[in-house]
């Protein structure tokens, strides 16, 4: 039986209504219509294994399969047995390049920039997980390459795609705390190791894990299981640690209500300091100044299972904190109101607003998505419009809000920002923009 490709190209051939013409010759950005997109997938184990599967469900195919531990991509390659296989993202751009209309990266923080980068430069639409990048000038970089190559991009902080972040906005917009005050999160993260020394001891990785292709453009160091696999968010060489990995997704809904792009100061509080790991519980203050008709905010981050206050409304029986892996507390003049940390669950804490909350909800003022990997595949395709995360609009200046933190958290000392996002606080230039080993570069 002939393939549903071969059939179109067939009907085309004899004029019909629509035309079917290869990807290179309909140049930059551009995705013959009906057609498949042809994926390509950059770490492939654990969390990059649903980002394919979600891909695929949104109309994508799997064309190219590369993570450096085959054995941690075994999942993968049963469920797409025809994809080419790669340890190499570099081998697969060269060889694939051309027959990809879409890249997917899902590698540890500090291979995501040189990787989407890589993507970038071949005219290749890319979904990055969050956060975009581990540093600041990285972010910097493939904002611009971004706005310049006019691909469509898309960071993995699903949830701005979900109903329970445009709730939030539209709950605040209807009044029910009235004018924001502060935003506090919290979250049960780290649950990997970190506040801890470098370890003393060599060990070889498993005969499957390709460590100096794990290790990219980061410093060369022997291996050792504290790193790799899944040990790496903590170590600033390869992670942004808690809040890095979370932020990302809680902070969302009030960066977008907010536009909270730069923080005037940022003032950390943390458990004992190591030089190469973030610590184990960190208190993290932003103070945003007031902008436009929105009045300046406090922002307060707590990680390692630190909690903020019960609020007085709750009663004794009432669930404190909430959020299996974290949450959030809005603080308005009237008001408060929380969700968990990816903005579902909302709750108004005045049980009767709350009451006329459940029984009158908010008309809908904020068009719903079809999620974060079908806006991302159909936008592609030229079946919608560019992703809600882009790099260049949204998902690069939340990076860069999230990363102010992780400065000031691995500094442990305040950190300044001029309204134009620039740092006054004198910081290592290698923590802003990072020395790359040789053979990886951006």
């Amino acid at each position: 039986m002939p393939s549903r490709r071969s059939l179109l190209k067939s009907v085309a051939a004899v004029g019909a209504a629509f035309h079917i013409v290869p990807r290179h010759v309909l140049g930059r950005g551009f995705t013959a219509p009906s057609d498949t997109v042809r994926l390509g997938a950059i770490g492939i184990g654990g969390k990059g294994d649903s980002d394919i599967v979600a891909m695929v469900k949104a109309g994508a195919s799997v064309a190219a399969l590369c993570d450096v531990d085959w054995r941690a991509g075994r999942k993968s390659f049963g469920r797409f047995p025809d994809a080419r296989r790669f340890k190499d993202f570099r081998e697969m751009l060269a060889v694939m390049g051309n027959e990809l209309d879409g890249i997917s990266v899902s590698t540890p923080d500090h291979v995501h920039a040189v990787a989407t980068m890589a993507a970038l430069k071949l005219n290749k639409p890319v979904f990055t997980q969050k956060p975009l990048t581990r540093t600041m000038h990285e972010v910097e970089v493939l904002m611009a390459e971004a706005k310049a190559r006019g691909v469509t991009t898309q960071m993995g902080n699903q949830y701005h795609a979900g109903d329970g972040t445009r709730l939030i906005r539209e709950a605040y917009d209807a009044g029910y705390i009235g004018e924001i005050r502060e935003i506090h999160y919290w979250t049960n993260r780290p649950v990997w190791p970190q506040g801890i020394d470098r370890p003393s001891e060599a060990h070889n990785p498993h005969p499957t894990f390709d460590w100096d292709l794990w290790q990219g453009p980061a410093a060369e160091r022997p291996y050792n299981p504290a790193y790799a696999p899944f040990r790496w968010r903590g170590w600033w060489d390869y992670g942004t640690g808690a809040l890095g990995d979370i932020a990302c997704h809680a902070m969302d809904a009030a960066f977008w209500t907010f536009d909270l792009r730069n923080p005037a100061r940022i003032t950390p509080e943390t458990s004992q300091m190591f030089e190469e790991t973030a610590p184990k519980q960190s208190r993290v203050e932003y103070e945003f100044p007031a902008l436009g008709k929105r009045p300046a905010v406090k922002v307060v981050w707590r990680d390692g299972s630190l909690w903020p206050a019960k609020p007085a409304e709750l009663g004794d029986n009432d669930e404190w904190p909430i959020g299996e892996v974290g949450g959030q507390m809005w603080v308005g003049k009237d008001g408060a109101m929380v969700a968990d940390a990816y903005g579902d669950s909302l709750r108004i804490l005045n049980p009767k607003r709350h009451a006329q909350y459940v029984k009158t909800p908010p008309k809908p003022t904020y068009p719903r998505s079809p999620g974060a990997y079908a806006e991302w595949v159909n936008a592609i395709m030229g079946k919608g419009p560019a992703p809600l995360s882009n790099f260049v609009d949204y998902s690069g200046p939340l990076t860069k809000m999230v990363l102010y933190g992780c400065l000031a958290v691995r500094s442990g000392r305040a950190v300044e920002i001029t309204p134009e996002g620039v740092i006054t606080t004198d910081l290592p230039a290698e923590w802003l923009k990072p020395t790359y080993r040789s053979g990886w570069t951006l």
